[in-house]
């Protein structure tokens, strides 16, 4: 903050986002609060810089601020973006994330702002005072380097070709460990495997475990998967994805038919004593989401205790400390029950 005081707020520039000038730039500030009020202040946004500052609720309702926000601000004539972290107060800790840019608007620098730093400046706003920033960002990009996708499996003993996928993630963003987004996940998957292995269990078929690359930014992992394995997709009984934090397991999401709702239902009985056996409507993720469209593939989701999951989430954060590791051995558990018996079951999913 340049006006009405001195302070510097607590920042994360936004994936994908192009930098500032070298020395940065300086602008006053108007605050929206919805994309209507962004177009409704159409004329006052233009040589500014334009906050959005959105309380958290769902990640899905208050993430497409950050998603789209910048370009939006940026057909308005505004010169930069700061968007209130996409998460619940958390201690000055800004939350970084993916944006995306537009063809028809200049890209334009964008950040997300902590939570109290985004209410600093809606209190100074509310008092009519006028406020500048001065934001400098250094934001640049490298060039693409190859990455691969990590594929293990246990073949399964009557119809190997036919698989059932569990996955999680291991690419996170650069600001912390990415314990929790998402190396808890490819941790779960991972051993549900490894104890099938260790207990001398064979399902009639296929159990793959995939940790995908470029989750994060960009999906190609996913994408690969689906281009490299087209021919096979139709084989694919269920596909997986832990992606929501390894907190308390509740269960599973899932999408797919009534009846094979019934049956991954009736398996999640066997649940019932880590109270881990709750099946609800919509299972699906970023990475497992391009093969499961294109093939119609049965997903599912692991279900837990969200709670803390976006306190952390995208942040410096995100470190070992956070995962429990009771909590994580129940969704290894979960996850290992469910993959096993829908790829152990006498007719496919």
């Amino acid at each position: 903050i340049v006006t009405p005081l001195q302070q510097p707020l607590m920042m994360l520039g936004l994936g994908d986002s192009v930098g500032t000038p070298s020395d940065g730039l300086r602008a006053d500030v108007v605050i929206v609060h919805s994309f209507e009020e962004l177009d409704a202040k159409a004329s006052q946004a233009r040589g500014r810089i334009v906050l959005f500052n959105v309380p958290f609720t769902t990640y899905g309702e208050t993430v497409r601020f950050r998603s789209t926000g910048p370009a939006r601000a940026a057909r308005h004539g505004a010169v930069a973006a700061l968007v209130r972290a996409v998460g619940p107060p958390g201690l000055r800790t800004p939350h970084t994330g993916a944006l995306q840019y537009a063809s028809d608007a200049p890209k334009i620098p964008a950040a997300a702002i902590a939570t109290e730093d985004a209410d600093l400046l809606q209190r100074i706003a509310d008092r009519g005072e006028r406020v500048t920033l001065h934001l400098k960002m250094d934001a640049h990009f490298e060039a693409d380097v190859e990455s691969a996708n990590v594929v293990g499996e246990i073949r399964g003993r009557e119809k190997p070709e036919e698989i059932v996928v569990v996955s999680g993630h291991l690419d996170s963003w650069d600001v912390g460990a990415g314990a929790t987004d998402d190396g808890g996940g490819c941790i779960v998957t991972w051993e549900a495997l490894r104890l099938m292995r260790k207990l001398n269990l064979r399902p009639r078929r296929t159990v793959r475990v995939v940790l995908w690359t470029n989750e994060e930014n960009g999906g190609r992992g996913g994408q690969g998967y689906r281009d490299q394995h087209r021919a096979e997709l139709g084989r694919h009984v269920l596909m997986l994805e832990s992606d929501g934090g390894v907190f308390r397991p509740f269960g599973f999401g899932f999408t797919g038919s009534d009846s094979a709702r019934d049956t991954v239902r009736t398996i999640a009985t066997l649940l019932s004593g880590i109270a881990a056996d709750q099946i609800t409507v919509g299972g699906g993720g970023a990475d497992i989401g391009p093969s499961v469209q294109e093939a119609h593939i049965p997903a599912m989701s692991l279900d837990v205790d969200g709670s803390k999951y976006f306190l952390i989430h995208h942040t410096p954060a995100d470190t070992i400390d956070k995962i429990d590791p009771v909590e994580m051995a129940k969704c290894a558990a979960a996850v290992a029950v469910m993959s096993y018996v829908v790829a152990d079951l006498p007719e496919r999913l």
